[in-house]
């Protein structure tokens, strides 16, 4: 049962993060990445870094489970999510990028 319960917690979390494309209007030329890249990007380089790229409020944050990289995010639980990804460092940490509406 340990095992089932474990191979079962693995896979959720080694699952994708559901992120959408963002399109930023009025922004000719804009590069714009889903929350998963930059958190990846993140994850990467072991370093905390707004994109500033998606045309909206961006919170990030990391800790040591993904709930926690979440609730450590800048405006977590004060606006609407738009988009949100976390992804695992190399060190274990966990990084997250939140974007609101």
């Amino acid at each position: 049962m340990r095992g089932i319960l474990l191979l079962l917690a693995l896979a959720l979390f080694a699952a994708p993060a559901h992120a959408e494309r963002i399109v930023v209007r009025n922004s000719p030329g804009a590069v714009v990445t889903s929350a998963q890249a930059d958190a990846d990007q993140m994850a990467a380089t072991g370093r905390l870094r707004h994109s500033g790229r998606a045309g909206c409020r961006e919170g990030i944050g990391c800790g040591s489970t993904p709930e926690a990289a979440l609730s450590n995010c800048c405006y977590w639980g004060r606006y609407a999510v738009r988009e949100k990804a976390v992804a695992r460092g190399r060190d274990g940490r966990w990084f997250a990028v939140v974007r609101y509406r």
